[in-house]
């Protein structure tokens, strides 16, 4: 060999390869996803229900809330100073709109991660061990499965404190067993292949099995669960918030909607103080939806989810 002869470029590690593989496979994703037209309405929408929560103390005020100081009279309509109006103790209704995103989106975020966290935790595990854990665990979600959802959360908000944290709860606990009975069933499939059966013949246990290759494996599918979850979490907390089970606190969606009930609103035609709430709940779950279904569609193509 010569001096002058080039030496060959190193291989890259295998932590390189990884990330690697991993940018390449978001860069397919995306590709993929923007065919999706109304994915792309509903990601849009979402970046910017997003960006009015994040930059509500600067465009709104933590003193939105305030009903002392309020700088309105109760009730006015939409005017130049006040474009959405005034609610009954004269606060800036577009304040409080922009304020109580922060509140709903964070609220539905917290019980769809909750709520696929419970569910994708049963969905792995009785799908793994199967046997008379399987049985029990498929038996408690059948019984979640045939109850009413929302009457098992407005139970749960009525016996606990009202708090984010118990509307959190409240729907967490009683949405995850769709997430479960889909999670164990893509779990027996993985489980079924030849790999796995190497795996084990290897020495591989019960967490290195589960954690390696079926988490993996199941991860698309508890991602796009995840995003059509979100809308139904939103649309819940609205619910119970409407029927005065929210934190009195704290203003969200459906604690104006609450507002406006109790402040005659519907008799006396105030429809400022009903309408934008609701658009902004219905848009917001629309987009999730959207989302939902486009991820949906993109990671496992056989539903045929259309475009």
């Amino acid at each position: 060999m010569t001096a002058d002869t080039a030496a060959p470029a190193a291989a890259p590690g295998p932590r390189a390869l990884t990330w690697q593989r991993r940018r390449a496979s978001v860069a397919r994703f995306w590709r993929q996803y923007r065919t999706h037209r109304p994915g792309l309405f509903g990601l849009a929408a979402l970046l910017l229900a997003a960006l009015v929560a994040l930059t509500a103390p600067l465009t709104a005020g933590a003193d939105v809330q305030s009903v002392t100081d309020a700088p309105g009279g109760p009730l006015e309509s939409p005017s130049g100073r006040f474009p959405l109006g005034t609610d009954q103790f004269g606060r800036d209704l577009l304040g409080l709109l922009v304020w109580g995103s922060r509140v709903s989106l964070l609220v539905g975020l917290l019980a769809a991660v909750l709520s696929v966290a419970i569910g994708a935790l049963i969905g792995i595990t009785a799908g793994h061990f199967r046997g008379w854990y399987a049985t029990v665990m498929m038996r408690v979600t059948d019984w979640f499965l045939v109850m009413p959802t929302l009457v098992l959360a407005i139970a749960l908000a009525t016996v606990m404190s009202r708090s984010l944290g118990t509307i959190v709860l409240a729907i967490g606990v009683t949405t995850w067993p769709t997430t479960a009975r889909l999670v164990r069933a893509q779990t027996l499939a993985v489980e079924s292949r030849p790999y796995i059966e190497r795996a084990r013949a290897l020495g591989g246990g019960h967490w290195h099995i589960m954690s390696r290759h079926v988490l993996p494996n199941v991860m698309p599918l508890v991602l796009a669960q995840t995003t059509l979850i979100i809308s139904s979490a939103i649309l819940s907390e609205a619910t119970l918030a409407f029927l005065g089970l929210g934190d009195p606190a704290v203003v969200s969606w459906g604690g104006l909607l609450q507002d406006a009930r109790e402040a005659g609103a519907v008799s006396s035609g105030d429809w400022w103080y009903l309408v934008p709430p609701g658009i902004a709940i219905a848009v917001v779950a629309l987009a999730f939806t959207l989302c939902g279904r486009a991820v949906e569609s993109v990671l496992n193509p056989r539903l045929g989810v259309s475009r």
